[in-house]
């Protein structure tokens, strides 16, 4: 029996899980052994693995996190590291890895393709929606879903006292999430991390809002932006305002997912062992145009994907 490992690796997302269990009972089906490698790269280098069954990944569909769990492992990134997992995929004869993760994780699944000659597809999830080669990742609408229900009520609360409310949410250097977020909550202003903002055009913004009749107002803020407390005290100082800080936090990454981010946990899970089956070359599997694709994984880690900008455009049109 061929044996394939399923390991999730970096940040988690909501949806792994959902993942995990397609590609277990989709490569089960065509005749594999899985092996659901724990914690993350940790598992290939410890060789601690669990065998997954279709029985065994039942009832985790809707489940948020990973049943694998994850960690970041400093040893992986040393040559010694790498040489100590391609060691253990050679040792449990397996032929393929679906690598679950993000940007981090399939630059690990690139270097550790130059040591073994397992078969790595990615599959990508990660709240940040970043990977090249798929305009949507698991996880990402889940995240969106979360963050737009604690910005409603906020909104509330931001009206109720005539404050102006900056809220935090997740994205250390790409802004999809606050871009998407700050478009469908009907943010005034949307900072993120691509495009250097500028104090005097926020309070310009602030002080018109204030001139057409607005007394509250909602800034969507990307964690790799700045410092949104010193914002926030600055603000407050020059337009005489309440401003407040909100920061979502880490509920973005949890939670059940939606069936938007199950879906394509389904659509990758197949894509993924479809590949795997027949060998074809390291990869990563997406979402492109409305199709499932496959892109070389040296080419998904080599680029950067684009944040599309008219988002930012368009929630600055709606705010009027």
């Amino acid at each position: 029996m061929k044996t394939i490992g399923v390991v999730t690796s970096g940040g988690d997302a909501s949806g792994m899980n959902a993942a995990i269990r397609a590609v277990t009972r989709l490569a089960s089906a065509k005749g594999f052994e899985v092996l659901g490698f724990e914690r993350g790269w940790e598992g290939l280098l410890t060789g601690t693995f669990r065998v997954l069954t279709p029985r065994s990944v039942g009832g985790i569909i809707q489940q948020g996190g990973t049943i694998l769990l994850t960690s970041r492992c400093e040893e992986f990134r040393k040559k010694e590291g790498l040489r100590k997992a391609a060691e253990t995929l050679a040792k449990n004869k397996v032929s393929g890895l679906a690598v679950i993760g993000g940007n981090g994780s399939f630059q690990g699944a690139l270097e550790l393709s130059k040591h073994t000659d397992t078969q790595l597809v990615g599959i990508p999830a990660t709240i940040d929606n970043d990977v090249y080669g798929t305009d949507e990742t698991i996880g990402f609408d889940t995240a969106v879903n979360t963050a737009v229900a604690e910005i409603d009520k906020i909104r509330d609360t931001a009206i109720s006292h005539e404050r102006i409310f900056i809220v935090e949410v997740m994205g250390r250097t790409r802004g999809f999430l606050a871009s998407t977020v700050g478009l469908t909550v009907g943010a005034e202003i949307i900072l993120v991390p691509e495009v250097k903002y500028d104090r005097t055009k926020i309070l310009k913004i602030l002080r018109e809002n204030t001139a057409k009749g607005k007394r509250s107002g909602i800034i969507v803020a990307a964690e790799g932006t700045g410092d949104t407390r010193h914002l926030a005290a600055e603000l407050e100082r020059a337009t005489g305002s309440e401003v407040r800080l909100s920061i979502v936090g880490y509920s973005q990454r949890g939670g059940s997912p939606t069936a938007r981010s199950r879906l394509l946990a389904n659509l990758f899970g197949e894509k993924a062992v479809e590949l795997l089956a027949h060998r074809e070359s390291n990869g990563i599997v997406g979402l492109q145009k409305g199709k499932i694709t496959s892109t070389q994984l040296e080419k998904s880690c080599a680029n950067e994907k684009p944040l599309d900008q008219s988002l930012l455009r368009l929630a600055q049109a709606l705010a009027t």
